[in-house]
């Protein structure tokens, strides 16, 4: 527990004391305090915490505004702490993407699941950027490939298993993906490789 690190943004100085108090009791480390979402922000990218409570209405800057900059960055996942239950406030509070949302008054029981799921939610949405990211290098590949393949079959009149024989022979000898050899086939051929 006391490798989870929480920065807390909020400007009521009692309000955050007592926050900050329950998550060190619960065994949190605490590495950072902010009165307002600017000083949050710059918190948050100074210590790379694992979670950010931030209050709705601070001064300078909002909690939901810092919260967008916070997740759009990659920065940590957010839990919103705030007195504000309205429905426009919990939109703009998912439109931003926080990942929690308390409303005051809360105790430390409510703490720990609004962190440990916050946490697992940060990681599966980093685990499908990733995933995404993969398949998306995988479909430009296989496109790559395709294309050398149409080259090779049109240029030297080969079928598609003999072109695919050929695409495959220049990865083994030069030591490359298929992609990569397919990538230097079409720049051979004056076609510049699809990205």
């Amino acid at each position: 527990m006391s490798s989870t690190r929480i920065v807390v943004a909020e400007d009521e100085a009692l309000i955050r004391m007592d926050l900050v108090e329950m998550l060190i009791e619960l065994g949190y480390d605490v590495v950072g305090q902010a009165r307002d979402g600017a000083q949050a922000v710059a918190l948050v990218r100074e210590h790379r915490p694992d979670v950010v409570f931030l209050d709705v209405a601070m001064p300078v800057r909002d909690g939901l505004s810092a919260a967008e900059e916070i997740i759009e960055a990659g920065l940590a996942p957010v839990v919103m702490v705030t007195a504000f239950s309205q429905t426009e406030t919990v939109q703009r509070a998912v439109s931003a993407g926080v990942f929690g949302y308390l409303v005051k008054p809360f105790t430390a029981s409510d703490l720990r699941p609004a962190i440990e799921v916050a946490i697992a939610r940060w990681e599966q949405q980093h685990a499908l950027a990733v995933e995404v990211a993969t398949l998306v290098d995988r479909l430009a590949a296989r496109d790559i490939v395709e294309r050398a393949k149409r080259h090779l079959m049109a240029d030297a009149t080969l079928s598609e298993s003999q072109a695919f024989a050929q695409l495959r022979k220049l990865a083994m000898d030069g030591r490359v993906t298929l992609a990569e050899a397919a990538a230097k086939i079409l720049a051979g051929s004056r076609e510049a490789p699809a990205s």
